[in-house]
């Protein structure tokens, strides 16, 4: 299996030199919603001085416009497309809709070489804290490598954010402790018990998805703070955010605690951009599900005192994807040649050695969702970006230097940069076996 040849090949590095990974994958967490990415209404204090210590991406994308895909590239290095995992599980079906969507895969494959299980043949002791949302029973965290799960089941998001969760892989606590907190006690304690062999914490919150609800008390201080025509304004979704806060700050605090800070590399990041039922993504366009700009912008903060410098911004278009290649990288870990990555390594970048040698980055969705886009693909060349809709065929074109808002499209403008673009997109979707929609027989067209 290919999981087994890339668990035995590796570099060599002294268990001493392998850093400890502390991965953070905010669920919908948009790309404005974060004191230090603009927000005005939102309290992030602990993210914020993250930032300050650390490195920004300025255009930081998500490998998809949903969660489950984007999960699924961050542990394998793949495009959603080429896994053929394409959309959250179980997915949305509108059996009436124009087109029929594909075949597509529901769970993340036992056989690809997940990161955790390369992480833990590396020496690392692997542990997740929150959601999964890649398979069921058969496909748990456990069989991609992960020695501690707390939380990670199929569920797409918690039954209730106090307990009692009902979530299976979550059992005790006292009630009505609240699920960020709960998740944070455990991971810090994966920490304290593992601080003496190099660790990879994966901790993606359930928070900030549906079901808004948050700490009372925070509750009331937003709304004394919101007003009615602001951008940000959910008092119950900024709660949520300051909850997250708190747990990335406690983390952060109990590594320097441990003098682990200068041994830690600390990412965060979101799975894909916010729902635009709980905040604004503006000046991105639309939100969660979409084919535009506020669908996949997402923030990405990464800190690493002593190895990344303080307070630096990097404007290189980056994507979930990369994340793979970047943690290998620094583990010791050699990814066998046989072995299929999409994703770019971003250590010259954190490093400031170094560019990337990327041509585009890609989207694909042959999917409808319950945020109603139409099923679509997308290309990000430089400044241009190309989105192609798959029902009708039709291409919009936007220059994001000028034009971040994706508000004027410029295919007719330049006919000839939205033909090379298509084609590029048609040709990378061929190069990795992207499932297409066809036709749907039992189409009825919607009613005036």
């Amino acid at each position: 299996m290919r999981f087994a040849l890339a668990a035995l090949l590796l570099v060599g590095a002294a268990s001493e030199d392998k850093p400890n990974i502390v991965f953070f994958l905010i669920d919908d967490l948009g790309a404005t919603d974060l004191g230090c990415c603009g927000s005005g209404f939102y309290e992030t204090p602990n993210i914020d001085r993250l930032a300050a210590r650390g490195m920004t991406f300025t255009n930081s994308y998500s490998a998809c416009t949903v969660c489950s895909p984007t999960r699924a590239s961050l542990l394998t290095g793949k495009y959603p497309a080429r896994l053929h995992l394409t959309d959250w599980i179980p997915g949305y079906v509108l059996p009436k809709a124009k087109l029929k969507v594909p075949n597509w895969t529901q769970a993340l494959p036992l056989e690809e070489a997940a990161l955790p299980r390369s992480l833990k043949a590396a020496g690392y002791a692997t542990g997740l804290f929150g959601k999964w949302h890649l398979g069921k029973e058969d496909q748990s965290p456990e069989k991609f490598g992960f020695d501690v799960n707390v939380g990670g089941t199929h569920q797409g998001h918690p039954p209730s954010y106090f307990n009692p969760y009902k979530i299976p892989a979550i059992s005790g606590g006292e009630k009505g402790e609240y699920l960020s907190d709960r998740l944070t006690d455990d991971a810090i304690r994966f920490i304290r018990e593992r601080r003496d062999k190099p660790f990879f914490l994966y901790f993606p919150h359930y928070a900030v998805h549906n079901p808004v609800q948050a700490k009372p008390e925070l509750v009331e201080k937003y709304k004394a703070k919101a007003r009615p025509d602001a951008p940000h304004r959910n008092a119950g979704y900024a709660a949520m955010i300051e909850s997250v806060d708190q747990s990335v700050g406690r983390v952060v605090a109990a590594l320097e605690e441990l003098k682990l800070s200068e041994k830690t590399l600390v990412v965060f990041t979101s799975d894909n951009g916010g729902l635009l039922q709980n905040t604004s993504n503006a000046p991105f366009r639309a939100g969660k599900g979409s084919a535009y700009e506020g669908g996949v912008r997402v923030p990405l903060i990464v800190s690493w005192p002593g190895t990344v410098a303080a307070g630096k911004r990097c404007d290189a278009p980056v994507v979930t994807l990369d994340w793979y290649p970047s943690i290998l990288e620094l583990a010791g870990v050699r990814v066998p040649p046989s072995q299929v990555v999409d994703g770019l390594s971003l250590v010259p970048l954190l490093r400031e050695k170094g560019s990337l040698e990327r041509d585009a980055i890609y989207w694909h969705y042959p999917h409808y969702s319950p945020q109603f886009p139409t099923p679509h693909g997308a290309v990000r060349q430089g400044d241009w970006r190309l989105v192609e809709f798959f029902e009708d065929g039709r291409a919009e074109l936007y220059n994001l230097k000028a034009d971040a808002g994706e508000t004027k499209d410029l295919a007719a403008e330049q006919p000839e940069k939205a033909r090379e673009l298509r084609k590029k997109l048609a040709d990378w979707r061929a190069s990795v076996g992207a499932q297409m929609p066809t036709p749907n027989p039992n189409y009825e067209a919607p009613k005036k």
